[in-house]
Protein backbone atom coordinates (compact mmCIF):
# COMPACT_ATOMS: atom_id res chain seq x y z
CA UNK A 1 0.00 0.00 0.00
CA UNK A 2 1.43 3.45 -0.87
CA UNK A 3 2.42 5.47 2.22
CA UNK A 4 -0.37 8.00 1.72
CA UNK A 5 -3.09 5.50 0.87
CA UNK A 6 -4.41 5.46 4.43
CA UNK A 7 -5.14 9.16 4.10
CA UNK A 8 -6.96 8.89 0.82
CA UNK A 9 -10.31 10.57 0.88
CA UNK A 10 -9.64 12.39 4.15
CA UNK A 11 -10.21 16.12 3.71
CA UNK A 12 -7.40 18.49 4.62
CA UNK A 13 -8.28 20.33 7.82
CA UNK A 14 -5.49 22.93 7.54
CA UNK A 15 -7.53 25.58 5.63
CA UNK A 16 -10.41 25.25 8.09
CA UNK A 17 -8.07 25.56 11.07
CA UNK A 18 -6.48 28.65 9.53
CA UNK A 19 -9.96 30.13 8.98
CA UNK A 20 -10.85 29.49 12.64
CA UNK A 21 -7.61 31.16 13.76
CA UNK A 22 -8.30 34.14 11.50
CA UNK A 23 -11.83 34.41 12.90
CA UNK A 24 -10.58 34.32 16.49
CA UNK A 25 -7.92 36.96 15.90
CA UNK A 26 -10.17 39.11 13.73
CA UNK A 27 -12.96 39.44 16.30
CA UNK A 28 -10.37 40.73 18.78
CA UNK A 29 -9.00 43.44 16.49
CA UNK A 30 -10.61 46.34 18.43
CA UNK A 31 -8.78 45.24 21.59
CA UNK A 32 -5.25 44.61 20.35
CA UNK A 33 -3.94 47.59 22.36
CA UNK A 34 -6.38 47.46 25.26
CA UNK A 35 -4.49 48.32 28.48
CA UNK A 36 -3.99 45.60 31.03
CA UNK A 37 -6.84 44.59 33.34
CA UNK A 38 -7.13 43.42 36.95
CA UNK A 39 -4.89 40.37 37.61
CA UNK A 40 -2.79 41.23 34.57
CA UNK A 41 -1.90 44.43 36.44
CA UNK A 42 -1.70 42.85 39.86
CA UNK A 43 0.27 39.69 39.13
CA UNK A 44 1.18 38.46 35.70
CA UNK A 45 2.59 41.48 33.86
CA UNK A 46 4.80 42.55 36.82
CA UNK A 47 5.98 38.95 37.27
CA UNK A 48 6.83 38.66 33.56
CA UNK A 49 8.69 41.99 33.69
CA UNK A 50 10.72 40.69 36.63
CA UNK A 51 11.83 37.73 34.50
CA UNK A 52 12.63 40.02 31.56
CA UNK A 53 14.41 42.81 33.41
CA UNK A 54 15.91 41.09 36.45
CA UNK A 55 15.98 37.39 35.65
CA UNK A 56 13.82 36.83 38.74
CA UNK A 57 11.60 33.76 38.51
CA UNK A 58 10.06 34.55 41.90
CA UNK A 59 8.68 38.07 41.44
CA UNK A 60 9.71 41.16 43.40
CA UNK A 61 7.36 43.76 41.88
CA UNK A 62 4.30 41.90 43.10
CA UNK A 63 3.55 39.45 45.89
CA UNK A 64 4.79 36.00 44.88
CA UNK A 65 2.31 33.14 44.97
CA UNK A 66 2.07 29.50 43.97
CA UNK A 67 1.41 30.14 40.27
CA UNK A 68 4.32 28.70 38.24
CA UNK A 69 6.19 31.02 35.86
CA UNK A 70 5.43 29.29 32.53
CA UNK A 71 3.22 31.94 30.92
CA UNK A 72 5.32 34.78 32.31
CA UNK A 73 8.44 33.20 30.83
CA UNK A 74 6.80 33.01 27.40
CA UNK A 75 5.85 36.70 27.61
CA UNK A 76 9.36 37.63 28.73
CA UNK A 77 10.80 35.77 25.74
CA UNK A 78 8.41 37.51 23.32
CA UNK A 79 9.26 40.90 24.81
CA UNK A 80 12.97 40.11 24.58
CA UNK A 81 12.55 39.51 20.84
CA UNK A 82 9.96 42.14 19.90
CA UNK A 83 10.17 44.63 22.75
CA UNK A 84 7.68 45.16 25.55
CA UNK A 85 4.25 46.30 24.35
CA UNK A 86 0.59 45.66 24.95
CA UNK A 87 0.21 44.70 21.27
CA UNK A 88 2.91 42.01 21.50
CA UNK A 89 1.27 40.67 24.65
CA UNK A 90 -2.25 40.50 23.21
CA UNK A 91 -1.07 38.86 19.98
CA UNK A 92 0.99 36.29 21.89
CA UNK A 93 -2.01 35.25 23.96
CA UNK A 94 -4.24 35.17 20.86
CA UNK A 95 -1.70 32.91 19.11
CA UNK A 96 -1.86 30.48 22.06
CA UNK A 97 -5.68 30.68 21.97
CA UNK A 98 -5.73 30.00 18.22
CA UNK A 99 -3.61 26.90 18.79
CA UNK A 100 -6.12 25.88 21.48
CA UNK A 101 -9.03 26.23 19.05
CA UNK A 102 -7.18 24.09 16.50
CA UNK A 103 -6.51 21.42 19.14
CA UNK A 104 -10.17 21.57 20.17
CA UNK A 105 -11.16 20.83 16.57
CA UNK A 106 -8.73 17.90 16.36
CA UNK A 107 -9.85 16.48 19.71
CA UNK A 108 -13.53 16.59 18.78
CA UNK A 109 -12.70 15.12 15.37
CA UNK A 110 -11.23 12.14 17.21
CA UNK A 111 -14.03 11.88 19.77
CA UNK A 112 -16.62 12.11 16.98
CA UNK A 113 -14.85 9.37 14.98
CA UNK A 114 -13.89 11.70 12.13
CA UNK A 115 -17.13 13.68 11.83
CA UNK A 116 -16.09 17.23 10.92
CA UNK A 117 -19.38 18.99 11.63
CA UNK A 118 -19.33 18.45 15.43
CA UNK A 119 -15.64 19.40 15.45
CA UNK A 120 -16.37 22.67 13.65
CA UNK A 121 -19.40 23.44 15.80
CA UNK A 122 -17.57 22.80 19.08
CA UNK A 123 -14.71 25.06 17.93
CA UNK A 124 -17.19 27.82 17.08
CA UNK A 125 -18.83 27.39 20.49
CA UNK A 126 -15.40 27.86 22.09
CA UNK A 127 -14.59 30.98 20.06
CA UNK A 128 -18.03 32.42 20.87
CA UNK A 129 -17.91 31.64 24.60
CA UNK A 130 -17.84 35.01 26.41
CA UNK A 131 -15.30 33.94 29.02
CA UNK A 132 -13.02 32.39 26.39
CA UNK A 133 -13.44 35.49 24.22
CA UNK A 134 -11.94 37.71 26.92
CA UNK A 135 -9.44 35.18 28.27
CA UNK A 136 -8.02 34.50 24.81
CA UNK A 137 -6.44 37.96 24.69
CA UNK A 138 -5.49 38.38 28.36
CA UNK A 139 -2.13 37.60 29.97
CA UNK A 140 -3.54 35.07 32.42
CA UNK A 141 -3.01 31.35 33.00
CA UNK A 142 -6.25 29.54 32.27
CA UNK A 143 -6.44 29.81 28.50
CA UNK A 144 -2.83 28.58 28.02
CA UNK A 145 -3.64 25.79 30.49
CA UNK A 146 -6.59 24.87 28.26
CA UNK A 147 -4.37 24.69 25.19
CA UNK A 148 -1.82 22.46 26.89
CA UNK A 149 -4.55 20.25 28.38
CA UNK A 150 -5.98 19.69 24.89
CA UNK A 151 -2.51 18.90 23.52
CA UNK A 152 -1.85 16.43 26.33
CA UNK A 153 -5.24 14.76 25.89
CA UNK A 154 -4.75 14.36 22.15
CA UNK A 155 -1.28 12.89 22.62
CA UNK A 156 -2.59 10.48 25.23
CA UNK A 157 -5.42 9.28 23.00
CA UNK A 158 -2.83 8.71 20.25
CA UNK A 159 -0.75 6.69 22.76
CA UNK A 160 2.18 9.10 22.50
CA UNK A 161 2.79 8.77 26.21
CA UNK A 162 6.29 10.24 26.45
CA UNK A 163 5.30 13.34 24.48
CA UNK A 164 2.10 13.53 26.52
CA UNK A 165 4.12 13.54 29.76
CA UNK A 166 6.26 16.37 28.34
CA UNK A 167 3.10 18.35 27.51
CA UNK A 168 1.83 17.70 31.04
CA UNK A 169 5.11 18.98 32.47
CA UNK A 170 4.65 22.22 30.54
CA UNK A 171 1.01 22.25 31.69
CA UNK A 172 1.72 22.11 35.43
CA UNK A 173 4.41 24.77 35.03
CA UNK A 174 1.64 26.92 33.55
CA UNK A 175 -1.09 26.26 36.14
CA UNK A 176 -0.50 24.29 39.32
CA UNK A 177 -4.07 22.98 39.62
CA UNK A 178 -3.62 21.26 36.24
CA UNK A 179 -1.69 18.54 38.09
CA UNK A 180 -5.00 16.67 38.01
CA UNK A 181 -4.52 15.98 34.29
CA UNK A 182 -1.30 13.90 34.53
CA UNK A 183 -2.75 12.28 37.65
CA UNK A 184 -5.77 11.09 35.64
CA UNK A 185 -3.52 9.83 32.85
CA UNK A 186 -1.26 7.96 35.28
CA UNK A 187 -4.23 6.33 37.02
CA UNK A 188 -5.79 5.37 33.67
CA UNK A 189 -2.60 3.66 32.52
CA UNK A 190 -1.90 2.00 35.87
CA UNK A 191 -5.36 0.71 36.83
CA UNK A 192 -7.29 0.44 33.56
CA UNK A 193 -4.65 -0.58 31.05
CA UNK A 194 -1.96 -2.11 33.25
CA UNK A 195 0.77 -0.05 31.56
CA UNK A 196 2.71 0.72 34.71
CA UNK A 197 5.99 1.71 33.09
CA UNK A 198 4.23 4.32 30.95
CA UNK A 199 2.23 5.49 33.97
CA UNK A 200 5.50 6.38 35.69
CA UNK A 201 6.23 8.92 32.96
CA UNK A 202 3.58 11.10 34.57
CA UNK A 203 5.59 11.49 37.75
CA UNK A 204 7.69 14.05 35.85
CA UNK A 205 5.05 16.83 35.99
CA UNK A 206 4.65 16.33 39.75
CA UNK A 207 8.42 16.49 40.23
CA UNK A 208 8.61 19.68 38.15
CA UNK A 209 5.89 21.28 40.26
CA UNK A 210 7.64 20.14 43.44
CA UNK A 211 10.86 21.80 42.22
CA UNK A 212 8.95 25.06 41.65
CA UNK A 213 7.45 24.89 45.15
CA UNK A 214 10.90 24.31 46.65
CA UNK A 215 12.20 27.33 44.71
CA UNK A 216 9.27 29.41 45.96
CA UNK A 217 9.77 28.28 49.55
CA UNK A 218 13.49 29.01 49.39
CA UNK A 219 12.79 32.58 48.16
CA UNK A 220 9.82 33.42 50.39
CA UNK A 221 9.82 31.00 53.30
CA UNK A 222 6.29 29.90 52.33
CA UNK A 223 5.16 27.00 50.17
CA UNK A 224 2.42 29.05 48.48
CA UNK A 225 4.42 32.29 48.26
CA UNK A 226 2.53 34.46 50.74
CA UNK A 227 0.29 33.94 53.75
CA UNK A 228 -2.71 35.87 52.41
CA UNK A 229 -2.82 33.82 49.23
CA UNK A 230 -2.72 30.60 51.24
CA UNK A 231 -5.44 31.78 53.61
CA UNK A 232 -7.82 32.99 50.91
CA UNK A 233 -7.35 30.24 48.33
CA UNK A 234 -6.88 27.21 50.56
CA UNK A 235 -7.84 27.63 54.22
CA UNK A 236 -10.89 29.88 53.78
CA UNK A 237 -11.94 28.13 50.57
CA UNK A 238 -12.57 24.93 52.54
CA UNK A 239 -15.44 26.57 54.43
CA UNK A 240 -18.52 24.42 53.74
CA UNK A 241 -20.66 27.45 52.87
CA UNK A 242 -18.07 28.51 50.34
CA UNK A 243 -17.91 25.05 48.77
CA UNK A 244 -21.70 24.86 48.58
CA UNK A 245 -21.92 28.25 46.90
CA UNK A 246 -19.07 27.30 44.55
CA UNK A 247 -20.86 24.12 43.46
CA UNK A 248 -24.04 26.05 42.67
CA UNK A 249 -22.05 28.68 40.76
CA UNK A 250 -20.24 26.00 38.72
CA UNK A 251 -23.46 24.21 37.84
CA UNK A 252 -25.07 27.50 36.76
CA UNK A 253 -22.11 28.54 34.62
CA UNK A 254 -21.49 25.20 32.92
CA UNK A 255 -25.04 23.99 32.32
CA UNK A 256 -27.30 27.07 32.27
CA UNK A 257 -25.58 30.43 31.66
CA UNK A 258 -24.92 31.97 28.23
CA UNK A 259 -27.32 29.55 26.52
CA UNK A 260 -25.55 26.47 27.90
CA UNK A 261 -28.96 25.14 28.89
CA UNK A 262 -29.52 24.42 25.17
CA UNK A 263 -26.40 22.26 25.08
CA UNK A 264 -27.35 20.63 28.37
CA UNK A 265 -30.65 19.51 26.82
CA UNK A 266 -28.68 18.15 23.85
CA UNK A 267 -26.38 16.18 26.17
CA UNK A 268 -29.41 14.67 27.91
CA UNK A 269 -30.91 13.71 24.54
CA UNK A 270 -27.72 12.24 23.06
CA UNK A 271 -25.87 10.88 26.08
CA UNK A 272 -25.54 7.47 24.44
CA UNK A 273 -23.15 9.03 21.88
CA UNK A 274 -20.66 9.92 24.64
CA UNK A 275 -20.12 6.49 26.13
CA UNK A 276 -16.92 5.02 24.66
CA UNK A 277 -13.54 4.88 26.41
CA UNK A 278 -12.19 8.00 24.69
CA UNK A 279 -15.14 10.02 25.97
CA UNK A 280 -14.71 8.50 29.43
CA UNK A 281 -11.11 9.72 29.57
CA UNK A 282 -11.95 13.20 28.26
CA UNK A 283 -14.85 13.62 30.69
CA UNK A 284 -12.78 12.31 33.60
CA UNK A 285 -9.98 14.76 32.79
CA UNK A 286 -12.44 17.66 32.70
CA UNK A 287 -14.21 16.50 35.87
CA UNK A 288 -10.95 16.27 37.82
CA UNK A 289 -10.06 19.83 36.83
CA UNK A 290 -13.57 20.99 37.72
CA UNK A 291 -13.38 19.48 41.21
CA UNK A 292 -10.03 21.02 42.15
CA UNK A 293 -10.94 24.54 41.00
CA UNK A 294 -14.28 24.30 42.78
CA UNK A 295 -12.87 23.21 46.13
CA UNK A 296 -9.81 25.49 46.05
CA UNK A 297 -9.59 29.13 44.99
CA UNK A 298 -11.26 31.80 47.08
CA UNK A 299 -12.64 33.87 44.22
CA UNK A 300 -14.20 30.94 42.31
CA UNK A 301 -13.60 32.76 39.03
CA UNK A 302 -15.28 31.47 35.89
CA UNK A 303 -11.99 31.69 34.02
CA UNK A 304 -10.77 28.71 36.06
CA UNK A 305 -13.20 26.61 34.02
CA UNK A 306 -11.75 27.54 30.62
CA UNK A 307 -9.79 24.22 30.44
CA UNK A 308 -13.11 22.39 30.91
CA UNK A 309 -14.98 24.23 28.13
CA UNK A 310 -13.63 22.34 25.07
CA UNK A 311 -14.80 18.99 26.46
CA UNK A 312 -18.15 20.49 27.46
CA UNK A 313 -18.69 22.02 24.01
CA UNK A 314 -17.53 18.79 22.36
CA UNK A 315 -20.18 16.89 24.31
CA UNK A 316 -22.85 19.44 23.38
CA UNK A 317 -21.93 19.37 19.68
CA UNK A 318 -21.67 15.58 19.40
CA UNK A 319 -24.73 14.80 21.51
CA UNK A 320 -26.87 17.09 19.35
CA UNK A 321 -26.30 14.59 16.53
CA UNK A 322 -29.08 12.57 18.15
CA UNK A 323 -31.56 15.20 16.91
CA UNK A 324 -33.10 15.25 13.44
CA UNK A 325 -30.92 17.39 11.17
CA UNK A 326 -33.18 20.45 11.29
CA UNK A 327 -33.37 20.38 15.09
CA UNK A 328 -29.64 19.82 15.27
CA UNK A 329 -28.84 22.99 13.37
CA UNK A 330 -31.49 24.97 15.24
CA UNK A 331 -29.89 23.90 18.53
CA UNK A 332 -26.41 24.88 17.33
CA UNK A 333 -27.58 28.24 15.96
CA UNK A 334 -29.48 29.16 19.13
CA UNK A 335 -26.56 28.29 21.39
CA UNK A 336 -24.14 30.29 19.22
CA UNK A 337 -26.50 33.27 19.31
CA UNK A 338 -26.72 33.13 23.11
CA UNK A 339 -22.93 32.85 23.41
CA UNK A 340 -22.25 35.87 21.20
CA UNK A 341 -24.96 37.86 23.00
CA UNK A 342 -23.10 37.03 26.20
CA UNK A 343 -20.17 39.15 25.04
CA UNK A 344 -22.35 42.21 25.65
CA UNK A 345 -25.13 41.07 28.00
CA UNK A 346 -24.23 40.65 31.65
CA UNK A 347 -25.56 37.95 33.93
CA UNK A 348 -27.91 39.11 36.69
CA UNK A 349 -25.48 37.61 39.19
CA UNK A 350 -22.53 39.71 40.45
CA UNK A 351 -19.82 37.79 38.59
CA UNK A 352 -16.49 39.47 37.69
CA UNK A 353 -16.23 41.98 34.87
CA UNK A 354 -13.56 39.82 33.17
CA UNK A 355 -16.18 37.28 32.04
CA UNK A 356 -17.22 39.33 28.99
CA UNK A 357 -16.73 42.74 27.39
CA UNK A 358 -17.62 44.45 30.65
CA UNK A 359 -13.86 44.02 31.07
CA UNK A 360 -13.22 46.42 28.19
CA UNK A 361 -15.69 48.93 29.66
CA UNK A 362 -13.86 48.74 32.98
CA UNK A 363 -10.53 49.42 31.28
CA UNK A 364 -11.90 52.28 29.14
CA UNK A 365 -13.34 54.01 32.20
CA UNK A 366 -10.00 53.76 33.99
CA UNK A 367 -8.31 55.11 30.86
CA UNK A 368 -10.59 58.14 30.83
CA UNK A 369 -10.01 58.87 34.49
CA UNK A 370 -6.25 58.42 34.13
CA UNK A 371 -6.13 60.82 31.15
CA UNK A 372 -8.16 63.40 33.09
CA UNK A 373 -5.90 63.15 36.14
CA UNK A 374 -2.72 63.26 34.07
CA UNK A 375 -3.92 66.44 32.32
CA UNK A 376 -5.71 68.27 35.15
CA UNK A 377 -3.97 67.06 38.31
CA UNK A 378 -0.49 65.83 37.34
CA UNK A 379 1.08 66.68 40.73
CA UNK A 380 -1.83 65.83 43.03
CA UNK A 381 -1.84 63.10 45.65
CA UNK A 382 -4.54 60.76 44.36
CA UNK A 383 -6.32 58.39 46.71
CA UNK A 384 -8.00 55.42 45.06
CA UNK A 385 -8.18 51.64 45.26
CA UNK A 386 -6.42 48.93 43.31
CA UNK A 387 -6.17 48.38 40.35
CA UNK A 388 -6.43 52.08 39.45
CA UNK A 389 -3.73 52.92 41.99
CA UNK A 390 -1.25 50.69 40.13
CA UNK A 391 -2.48 51.86 36.73
CA UNK A 392 -1.63 55.45 37.70
CA UNK A 393 1.79 54.58 39.09
CA UNK A 394 3.11 52.28 36.37
CA UNK A 395 3.04 53.60 32.77
CA UNK A 396 3.72 50.12 31.36
CA UNK A 397 0.15 49.16 32.23
CA UNK A 398 -1.03 51.42 29.41
CA UNK A 399 -2.95 54.16 31.23
CA UNK A 400 -0.51 57.06 31.77
CA UNK A 401 2.59 58.37 30.07
CA UNK A 402 4.38 59.09 33.37
CA UNK A 403 3.80 57.97 36.96
CA UNK A 404 1.28 59.87 39.06
CA UNK A 405 1.25 60.10 42.87
CA UNK A 406 -1.31 57.43 43.62
CA UNK A 407 -2.09 56.33 47.17
CA UNK A 408 -3.63 52.87 47.50
CA UNK A 409 -6.65 52.62 49.79
CA UNK A 410 -7.67 49.16 51.01
CA UNK A 411 -11.13 49.69 49.54
CA UNK A 412 -13.76 52.26 48.64
CA UNK A 413 -16.01 52.17 51.69
CA UNK A 414 -16.31 55.25 53.92
CA UNK A 415 -14.35 53.84 56.84
CA UNK A 416 -11.49 52.85 54.53
CA UNK A 417 -11.35 56.32 52.98
CA UNK A 418 -11.48 58.09 56.35
CA UNK A 419 -8.79 55.77 57.66
CA UNK A 420 -6.32 57.04 55.05
CA UNK A 421 -6.32 60.51 56.66
CA UNK A 422 -7.96 63.50 55.01
CA UNK A 423 -4.72 65.52 55.06
CA UNK A 424 -2.83 62.86 53.08
CA UNK A 425 -4.54 63.23 49.69
CA UNK A 426 -5.80 65.95 47.33
CA UNK A 427 -8.01 63.96 44.93
CA UNK A 428 -10.25 60.97 45.52
CA UNK A 429 -11.24 58.58 42.72
CA UNK A 430 -14.20 56.25 43.21
CA UNK A 431 -15.23 53.49 40.82
CA UNK A 432 -17.16 50.25 40.55
CA UNK A 433 -14.77 47.35 41.05
CA UNK A 434 -17.45 44.67 41.21
CA UNK A 435 -21.17 44.39 40.86
CA UNK A 436 -22.90 44.75 44.24
CA UNK A 437 -25.08 41.99 45.63
CA UNK A 438 -27.78 44.53 46.47
CA UNK A 439 -30.54 44.34 43.90
CA UNK A 440 -29.24 41.15 42.27
CA UNK A 441 -30.83 37.69 42.29
CA UNK A 442 -28.45 36.78 45.12
CA UNK A 443 -29.77 39.54 47.36
CA UNK A 444 -31.60 37.14 49.67
CA UNK A 445 -31.29 36.76 53.42
CA UNK A 446 -29.51 33.36 53.52
CA UNK A 447 -26.72 34.55 51.19
CA UNK A 448 -26.50 38.30 51.80
CA UNK A 449 -24.21 38.29 54.81
CA UNK A 450 -22.02 35.48 53.50
CA UNK A 451 -21.39 37.12 50.13
CA UNK A 452 -20.75 40.56 51.56
CA UNK A 453 -18.27 39.26 54.12
CA UNK A 454 -16.53 36.69 51.90
CA UNK A 455 -16.60 38.40 48.51
CA UNK A 456 -16.88 42.04 49.65
CA UNK A 457 -19.97 42.57 47.50
CA UNK A 458 -20.81 45.86 49.19
CA UNK A 459 -21.66 49.07 47.33
CA UNK A 460 -19.01 51.76 47.33
CA UNK A 461 -19.55 54.87 49.46
CA UNK A 462 -22.16 57.24 47.91
CA UNK A 463 -21.42 60.95 47.34
CA UNK A 464 -23.48 62.05 50.34
CA UNK A 465 -21.50 59.83 52.70
CA UNK A 466 -18.17 60.97 51.25
CA UNK A 467 -19.11 64.64 51.62
CA UNK A 468 -20.21 64.14 55.18
CA UNK A 469 -17.12 62.13 56.10
CA UNK A 470 -14.30 64.10 54.41
CA UNK A 471 -15.88 67.11 52.66
CA UNK A 472 -15.17 65.97 49.08
CA UNK A 473 -17.69 66.29 46.23
CA UNK A 474 -17.78 64.72 42.74
CA UNK A 475 -16.55 66.98 39.93
CA UNK A 476 -16.37 64.52 37.02
CA UNK A 477 -18.28 61.30 36.25
CA UNK A 478 -18.04 58.72 33.45
CA UNK A 479 -20.45 55.83 32.90
CA UNK A 480 -20.56 52.69 30.76
CA UNK A 481 -23.57 50.46 31.41
CA UNK A 482 -23.78 49.82 35.12
CA UNK A 483 -20.15 50.82 35.68
CA UNK A 484 -19.03 54.31 36.66
CA UNK A 485 -15.96 56.33 37.61
CA UNK A 486 -16.00 59.56 39.68
CA UNK A 487 -13.37 62.18 40.49
CA UNK A 488 -13.80 63.94 43.86
CA UNK A 489 -12.23 67.21 45.01
CA UNK A 490 -12.64 69.19 48.26
CA UNK A 491 -15.95 71.07 48.34
CA UNK A 492 -15.45 74.84 47.82
CA UNK A 493 -15.93 76.94 50.93
CA UNK A 494 -19.62 77.59 51.43
CA UNK A 495 -20.44 75.24 48.51
CA UNK A 496 -23.40 72.95 48.57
Amino acid sequence: MPPDASRAGKPNSAPLLMALAALLIGVHFPYFKLPFHWDEVGQFIPAALDILQRGRWVPLRTLPNVHPPGVMAILALVWRIFGFSILATRLTMLAIAALGVALCFLLVLRLAHGARTPALVASLFLIASPVFYTQSMMALLDMPAMTLTLLALLLFLRQRYLLCAAACLALVLTKETALTTPAVFAAWLWFKQGKRRQALYFLAPALALAFWLLTLHHATGRWLGNAEFARYNVASALDLRHIGFAILARVWFLFVADGHFIGTIAIAAGWRLLRDSQWSLALLTAAAQLVIVTVFGGAELERYLVPVLPVLYAAMAVAASAYPLRWQWASHACLLAFLVAGWFWSTPFPWPYEDNLDMADFVRLQQQAAAFLETRHPSARILTAWPLSDNLQYPEMGYVARPLKAIKAPGLHVDEIVGMGRANFDVLVMFTNKRPVKGSLLDIAPLRGFLRSYYDYEPQAPPEAIREAIGFVPVKTWRKGDQWMQIYLPAPPGGR
